[in-house]
């Protein structure tokens, strides 16, 4: 009698050729990373050449052709630089202004966004539309009457008249409010009814939750007012009541030909590495704070 066969035969699934990913991989390096890379290029490169012409003598900052590294370290123009500005002034100057006019615009502006969000007064949506108005329109066209205010009152030459005309900040109160629309109604509400008055509710609840924003907010005046320089520049021409960029028209003026740009790309090093170190450290509450309202659930 023969064996039955109990040999089964197992079906082996057909291969499917795996999909070829190098189109995908070219697509995310042109779309993502090579514009990254230029964009990183052009912002980082004439900082470096701005660092590196510092440390170099006058004959090698206009040699052709370009000589990118200095054959010396040459301290020679911050020496220089240190001898013909009083940078000790100038960064007093600058921390002044900086403080006291960030600190204001960030008080201004949270005030401002609160009452638009929180508080009912009539012409609500007016106000509103008038810091938009505002936010379109370039700083500059106020030049001539904010010098004529501030002249008028006695503000030239004065540290008060630098911080003055810039204290409210549009995008500030735009960015808070839509910031404070994204909060949820019922936490507000829960401290009203518990007794909490707009100033409480402004500083125990709103703020400390919307403190991204809040330091986005700061970290951006910061960096405007520390690099402010034609308004410094129009309402000041004492050098006791300038600040740091608009110094650097100081060592523009007291050197010529070659040897002036040596000196002039030590003197914007000492101006630029404060605020970038800054930067450098909270950069991160900028992109949390930019973000934090922009989904609302």
């Amino acid at each position: 009698m023969q064996a039955p066969d109990v040999t089964r035969r197992v079906a082996v699934p057909e291969l499917t050729p795996r999909p070829d990913r190098r189109p995908s991989r070219l697509r995310s390096l042109l779309g993502g990373y090579l514009p990254v890379a230029v964009a990183t290029v052009v912002v980082v490169l004439p900082l470096a050449w701005m660092a590196l012409s510092s440390f170099k003598r006058p004959g090698e900052i206009v040699h052709l052709p370009i000589q990118w590294l200095p054959s010396t370290a040459y301290p020679g123009n911050y020496v220089e630089a240190a001898h013909t500005v009083s940078f000790g002034r100038l960064f007093l100057n600058s921390a002044i202004v900086t403080a006291v006019g960030a600190g204001t615009k960030v008080v201004l502006a949270l005030l401002t966004a609160y009452a638009l969000v929180f508080i009912r007064f009539p012409a609500k949506r007016l106000v509103f539309t008038l810091v938009l108005v505002a936010l379109m329109v370039p700083p500059h066209i106020a030049l001539v009457p904010n010098y004529t205010l501030i002249a008028q009152l006695g503000g030239r030459n004065t540290l008060w008249g630098i911080v003055l005309p810039g204290l409210g900040t549009a995008f500030g109160t735009f960015l808070l409010r839509q910031q404070f629309l994204s909060l949820p109604r019922s936490i507000v509400e829960a401290a009203e009814i518990d007794g909490a008055g707009h100033l409480r509710r402004l500083v125990s609840i709103v703020a400390p939750i919307s403190a991204p924003s809040i330091a986005t907010v700061a970290l951006i005046s910061i960096v405007f007012e520390w690099n402010e320089y034609l308004w410094p520049l129009i309402i000041t021409d004492n050098p006791r009541y300038m600040t740091l960029p608009v110094g650097l028209t100081l060592l523009q003026n007291s050197e010529s030909g070659s040897a002036a740009w040596g000196v002039l790309m030590a003197g914007t090093v000492v101006v630029i590495v404060p605020i970038l170190l800054v930067f450098a450290a909270l950069q991160r509450w900028i992109v949390a704070g930019l973000t934090q309202g922009a989904v609302t659930g």
